[in-house]
């Protein structure tokens, strides 16, 4: 087997999450952050002969780029990594223990949706890059606009920007860590909810995100 550029780019994206993933047999790849407010699935072309364990996500890529055109043979305790068309260099990969091993334990899916709108890759790029320029730990969803801020600082510098969100007359403020938004550059089909959890759905490949809202976030419906 040999993974695509694209399942290459998820896995990347998923190590961010968290370093050690369970693949199941199948096409489906799911990872969940060690505090359990982050949740993301990922449909491959790729699909895996059985179930198995990685400790350190990172390490697996490294081994894989030992290669020019890496191939995958899956055996019972191990992946063996060769050279297309060589019969030269291989890498006897081990398996970890599921059982050290943290793996979302059941499908998840959005309670409500009462506001939905579309977050361009240019937005997602521009707000995470003022996040980063003025430090903001925060990002804000509130009457149609996206702001990154500190929440615990009533002068810290913010940036915003207008999106256009489906229901701008309800009253909401739904608040993020910038932190957890760790999602593939790209646009994304975003759903919000009242019981305070966020979907975000990548318009171009199979892959979605699961996001916790923080504590303070509110949503009240026009009468």
């Amino acid at each position: 087997m040999k993974l695509t550029n694209e399942t290459k780019e998820v896995l990347k994206n998923f190590s961010t999450i968290n370093q050690n993933l369970v693949i199941k047999e199948g096409s489906k790849i799911s990872t969940m952050s060690a505090m359990k407010n982050i949740i993301a699935n990922a449909t491959v072309t790729e699909n895996f002969p059985k179930e198995f364990a990685i400790y350190d996500l990172n390490e697996f890529l490294a081994a894989l780029s030992l290669f020019t055109k890496p191939e995958l043979d899956f055996k019972e305790d191990y992946v063996l990594i060769t050279e297309e068309g060589s019969v030269g260099n291989s890498l006897k990969y081990w398996y970890s223990d599921p059982s050290v091993v943290t793996t979302p334990q059941k499908e998840i899916s959005m309670p409500s949706k009462e506001i939905t709108y579309k977050l361009t890759s240019s937005t997602l790029s521009e707000v995470q890059r003022a996040a980063s320029i003025i430090g903001a730990p925060d990002m804000l969803l509130e009457n149609g606009k996206l702001k990154v801020t500190d929440k615990k600082n009533s002068t810290a510098n913010d940036y915003e920007t207008p999106l256009d969100v489906d229901k701008n007359d309800a009253k909401y403020k739904f608040w993020f860590k910038v932190e957890n938004l760790k999602i593939i550059p790209g646009t994304y089909d975003v759903e919000m909810s009242a019981k305070k959890i966020s979907r975000f759905k990548n318009s171009s490949i199979d892959v979605e995100y699961y996001i916790a809202l923080e504590p303070e976030s509110s949503y009240t419906a026009n009468a």
